[in-house]
């Protein structure tokens, strides 16, 4: 068969994945800056965790979840990238229904603990900020500990039963997603019978998580501006203010393309395609790749611990 013509011999325990719908031919073109941000990405956060590891300076909770962000970052991203760059530069698009539910259930369980990170992220500041004198003594090693193992518990709750649910669903052949990964929106759409029941499923979880975790963010923000517009000194006010712009952003960067993508895979069918594919790529790359350049850039700390490791 060609690559892009659709497989009707596809025996079930195969499927295949278009990459970008009605884009094959720009195919080449389009792996370039998805190659580079991955490459980015793997840099990025290996640099990130290497510096962090190496200077002791930087062993305090804010840098301990910034680590999880880095480990979560470029797990989430090799999930899909390799595989991805396989399709757009061999055509490999056979891809088997085991190895596709494990990218699924990685990416969005991954995506889930990415989004649990960044509110003990915000939490994290809120504690620095609002009662700097038992920031230590509040986020002690342990507690730190248990809020990762809360986010990752959180995201295996989540997750494992839609991969069962979808596991079990007969999918009909041809057995061909419109998409670059196994996201699973696109692999309910080849569900013989109904999956109403995942699709209600997956969007509740979605929208729970997104609406939960952005709310606790908004919360801790709005007391972060009320005590930093109450410090007096104005490099007191600088510096709280420059931490939680850098934190603001990479948060609008994952929450807001993941929503977007979502929502537009479930009730906007007219659009093309190809738009809510690209979305839903661009959400799990760019967040990987500019999350550790937000942070080296903007704050001093991982900046000097840099510079120390480098100069050691």
């Amino acid at each position: 068969t060609m690559p892009h013509s659709h497989p009707t011999n596809t025996s079930l325990s195969e499927l295949h994945l278009t990459g970008i719908p009605g884009l094959q031919h720009l195919h080449h073109w389009i792996s370039i800056p998805f190659c580079i941000m991955y490459l980015i990405a793997l840099a990025g956060n290996s640099t990130l965790l290497c510096v962090i590891k190496a200077d002791p300076s930087l062993h305090l909770p804010m840098f301990l979840f910034l680590s999880m962000l880095a480990v979560i970052d470029l797990v989430m991203s090799t999930s899909i990238t390799p595989k991805m760059l396989g399709i757009f530069w061999f055509h490999s698009t056979a891809i088997s229904l085991d190895a596709c539910l494990t990218q699924m259930y990685f990416v969005h369980a991954f995506s889930v603990m990415e989004s649990g990170v960044l509110v003990a992220m915000a939490f994290d500041r809120y504690v620095a900020i609002c009662n700097p004198l038992r920031y230590l003594s509040i986020l002690t090693s342990p507690v730190v500990a248990v809020i990762g193992l809360a986010t990752l518990l959180r995201a295996v709750v989540f997750m494992s039963p839609l991969t069962f649910q979808i596991r079990r669903l007969p999918l009909c052949s041809p057995a061909v997603m419109d998409h670059s990964y196994c996201e699973h929106m696109a692999m309910l759409k080849l569900a013989c019978r109904d999956a109403a029941f995942s699709n209600t499923y997956s969007l509740s979880v979605s929208t729970y998580v997104v609406i939960f975790d952005s709310l606790l963010i908004a919360l801790s923000y709005t007391l972060i501006l009320r005590a930093v517009l109450s410090l007096s000194s104005p490099q007191a006010r600088k510096k709280a203010f420059s931490t939680s712009s850098s934190h603001l952003c990479i948060m609008a960067l994952f929450y807001i393309p993941g929503l977007l993508s979502m929502y537009m895979e479930r009730y906007h069918q007219e659009l093309p395609p190809h738009v809510r594919v690209l979305l839903a790529d661009l959400y799990l790359l760019i967040p990987p790749a500019f999350n550790p350049l937000i942070y080296g850039i903007r704050m001093k700390q991982i900046r000097d611990g840099a510079c120390r490791v480098i100069s050691q």
